[in-house]
């Protein structure tokens, strides 16, 4: 890199830093503030996989505006998917649609609606699955930030820039922007109006890229809106190359690399397309295949779009026979509908959606640690905070003499003396008895639940990079799937259940690490999290540890289905007292 263009990065980066703090300096001004009508977003919705997990962001809202952690004054809606078959966060954004229409009638013409999609298990973050990943830790302020505060932070300045519609965007997602002191995102245009990020053409294969129509050369600006061509799902570099979505760089560029595409985030949907949208769920019924709020939307806008992307089921996890049939409605619904891209040409999207995500963002990304001002202790008793640099500790309690390695993340747990937790690890509401140690590399959450009127604890553990997704049918040999390395066949038999052989439960035509049964159910969260370690070191040191007889076993899939929320927010709000009576 040259000198010039060496100056305009690190000018890039100052501004960048400067303006995520302004943000996040103006939210802090709202959290516990009663707002007046217009200081802020209208409604703020969002969006569940099902009433159980309504149930759990309804109770961890009402405690955060309890806990005055949130702008006052504000309604906060929580919309389920409707029971039944997964309809993606496409289904969910109508359903949402359709309920905010129910609710407020015609008022809802006059407000501006933030939607954060935030259903799902997160199985690639399984600390989030039980109290959903919208509420993730996120080291930073005072009190201690969850990604929707940080969600709203960084939203902070759209409101007053926006008429009426909604906008739509993720919960496992960061945007971070600067502009110039004299403009404004806006969102005034009627139709569809995304935000777009210079990127490398390798993350274009993995996101959407927009093709924008051309226009005259013009020095490069931190913002800039464009008209766009037509939108891209995940194309092939080839594809980005026919298309004319690869950008060059210009002189005096924010953007570092030579060529680059403008990839996807968040969109706006003006209040009329909005109740267009609507047309699709009156057209079609009850929604019994997944659609895409991304590929199957935006897709059918801007006048180059072709009908053709709706017969392409190559990006589509689990292909259904009523798929094409209801891409093809909502094509012929929005087709003609305007396309508008605001160019954040000085941005950064970060994607924080699985455990190895996580890890690296919180402990290792010196980029965005310093562009939000992380902190490796955040809202903690860590007596060896400075020691401990190199980690990330929230909302927990460590005990004298604790150590926690490099690369690793305790959150939300009780920590007794003399505990070490390892290298790239997670420990996550945990309660871990005095001179524990925690291997390297491990991933390790207790959960609550009751069978029976009887509660429970369990505490479930996988290695940093084990697949939980990862399925084999039943019929088919078990090797493929792996703990630790170590087949489960061979787990099984060092912790003398042989006798026992492999349960899985749900669909079990489809096993995976998700649904097989092994976490033992204890009667208190200490013995809980001890039994499961005491069986992660027999599989890493191939040795034998007999599993208590007529101890039950279950999968976190199970778990998920009998978790008792309360008693799991109990423990975080007891963690809560004693780090405020602590501190």
């Amino acid at each position: 890199m040259d000198s010039g263009a060496k100056e305009v990065n690190e000018d890039c980066v100052r501004q960048l830093k400067m303006a995520t703090r302004e943000k996040l300096k103006k939210f802090n001004s709202l959290r516990g503030r009663e707002l007046e009508s217009g200081e802020f977003w209208d409604v703020v919705a969002v969006t569940a996989a099902d009433e159980w997990q309504k149930d759990a962001y309804d109770l961890q809202i009402q405690a955060k505006v309890e806990r005055k952690e949130l702008p006052l004054g504000i309604p906060y809606k929580v919309f389920s998917d409707p029971p039944g078959c997964k309809i993606g966060n496409g289904g969910s954004t109508l359903h949402a649609l359709q309920q905010l229409s129910d609710i407020y009638g015609p008022t809802l013409c006059r407000l501006r609606v933030i939607l954060i999609h935030a259903g799902g298990s997160s199985q690639r973050l399984p600390s989030a699955s039980a109290l959903g990943k919208i509420f993730a830790a996120v080291p930073l302020g005072e009190p201690l930030y969850q990604m929707l505060e940080l969600k709203l932070a960084i939203y902070v300045d759209f409101p007053a820039q926006m008429k009426p519609g909604v906008l739509v965007t993720c919960a496992d997602d960061i945007e971070l922007y600067s502009i110039a002191r004299d403009e404004s995102v806006a969102f005034d245009k009627p139709g569809f109006t995304a935000l777009a990020h210079p990127s490398p053409l390798s993350i274009g294969t993995t996101h959407g890229v927009f093709v924008l129509e051309p226009c005259e050369e013009t020095a490069c600006s931190e913002m800039e809106t464009r008209s766009c061509l037509r939108f891209l799902h995940k194309p092939s570099v080839d594809a980005m190359r026919d298309t004319g979505a690869v950008c060059q760089r210009r002189s005096g560029s924010v953007i570092s690399d030579g060529e680059f595409v403008y990839t996807d985030s968040s969109y706006y949907v003006d209040f009329d397309t909005s109740q267009c949208l609507l047309g699709v769920l009156k057209e079609v019924g009850p929604l019994e295949c997944e659609i895409d709020a991304y590929g199957d939307f935006l897709q059918a806008l801007g006048p180059l779009a072709s009908i053709e992307y709706t017969r392409n089921t190559a990006n589509v996890t689990k292909q259904d026979g009523g798929l094409v049939e209801i891409r093809q409605k909502i094509f012929r619904l929005l087709r003609g509908t305007p396309l508008n891209v605001i160019l954040l040409n000085n941005s950064k999207f970060y994607h924080i959606g699985t455990t190895t995500e996580y890890i690296f963002h919180l402990t290792e990304d010196d980029a965005l640690r310093s562009e939000l001002g992380l902190l490796s202790s955040a809202f903690s008793v860590h007596p060896n905070e400075k020691a401990d640099a190199a980690s990330c500790v929230m909302h927990s309690v460590l005990e004298p003499s604790c150590s926690v390695g490099a690369g690793s993340v305790v959150e939300y747990s009780r920590l007794g003396e003399r505990v070490s937790v390892g290298r790239g690890s997670v420990v996550s509401s945990c309660w871990v008895r005095p001179d524990t140690s925690v291997p390297d590399g491990v991933f390790m959450h207790s959960l609550c639940v009751t069978q029976r009127e009887r509660t429970g604890f369990l505490t479930v553990v996988f290695g940093i990079d084990d697949n939980l997704k990862c399925c084999v049918k039943a019929s088919e040999s078990m090797e493929a799937l792996t703990l630790f390395g170590v087949t489960l066949d061979t787990c099984v038999s060092l912790w003398g259940l042989d006798g026992h052989g492999l349960r899985f439960s749900g669909d079990v035509s489809s096993c995976s690490l998700w649904t097989v049964c092994l976490f033992p159910i204890c009667e208190d969260q200490r013995h809980s999290f001890s039994l499961s370690l005491n069986m992660l070191q027999a599989v890493l040191g191939r040795c034998a540890f007999n599993v208590p007889k007529d101890t039950k076993l279950i999968s976190v899939h199970e778990a998920l289905q009998c978790k008792n929320l309360q008693e799991m927010l109990n423990f975080r709000k007891e963690l809560y007292h004693d780090i405020t009576r602590r501190s």
